[in-house]
């Protein structure tokens, strides 16, 4: 694996070895950065690592089998780097590999993210979604499973969205050609949807705009926020949850291995998503 620059923010905890050790953080480039401001903000006093494998960016256009390679061997990375979880911030991968990563890791917290359909569709009035997600996302079985459940409580569309994660990677959440990139993707059915629910890490990034386009009437829905709940309840119970009281610390790593990547995954942590 080809070597990774970091950068750390916060203050450093020496402190109960297993109860000190980070939280391993995982997507396939910059938009797990997102479901990283979610924990950030559940659990402040904890440790992240974060690893973006922006190298084989984006993962929704590959096979199954080479997204449950990449995804495992990634895995594997931070569990070297000795964390006491791991979350998978990745839709894609977390359809493609987390049954496999939960039988080999049967004892380590391991939580992924799937789209947050359950909220948008328990709105009154059996609401119109639009799921936006990478093609692989929409194909999968992981996702068909989830639409059964909730179609009898809203109509759901799925839309895959080839070319939006490249926006991410680039740093360009708010541009022009964005903009209209959005406009073309989204016009078909802004007259019939309620809401939208953001079924790829790296879409909250792209928020405010979406929100632009769709206007105000059509709510936005994320998963980044119940994940992170859900990994608080997994160390919980684990007796895991660090005993730090200061702010924690953040150490960014990629696969690209270079600084440009490591200051854009800096920038795209600051960013305000709302």
């Amino acid at each position: 694996m080809s070597k990774r620059t970091h950068s750390d923010i916060g203050d450093k905890q020496m402190d109960n070895p297993k109860r000190a050790q980070p939280i391993g953080v995982f997507d396939s480039g910059m938009g797990g950065i997102s479901v990283l401001k979610e924990l950030y903000q559940v659990m402040p006093q904890e440790h992240y690592i974060y690893f973006g494998d922006s190298k084989n960016a984006p993962y929704g256009t590959r096979p199954v089998e080479e997204i449950r390679s990449l995804t495992i061997a990634n895995v594997k990375f931070l569990l070297e780097q000795g964390v006491k979880g791991i979350v998978v911030a990745c839709n894609t991968a977390t359809a493609a590999a987390v049954r496999t990563l939960r039988g080999m890791y049967p004892d380590i917290p391991l939580v992924g993210i799937e789209p947050a359909v359950k909220p948008a569709a328990l709105q009154a009035g059996h609401p119109t979604i639009l799921v936006m997600a990478t093609p692989m996302t929409i194909s999968g079985d992981k996702y068909k499973t989830l639409m059964m459940r909730y179609e009898q409580k809203a109509d759901i569309i799925g839309l895959p969205c080839p070319g939006l994660v490249e926006f991410v990677e680039t740093g360009n959440t708010d541009g022009a050609d964005l903009k209209v990139f959005l406009e073309n993707l989204l016009a078909p059915y802004l007259r019939e949807i309620d809401s939208i629910v953001l079924g790829c890490t790296h879409y909250p990034f792209v928020r405010r705009l979406i929100q632009e386009i769709a206007g105000e009437r059509v709510r936005i829905f994320d998963g980044g926020n119940g994940t992170a709940r859900e990994m608080r309840r997994r160390l919980k119970e684990a007796g895991l949850l660090s005993a730090h009281e200061g702010p924690g610390t953040v150490t960014f790593e990629n696969s690209l291995a270079s600084e440009e990547e490591i200051e854009l995954s800096r920038t795209l942590f600051q960013k305000n998503l709302f």
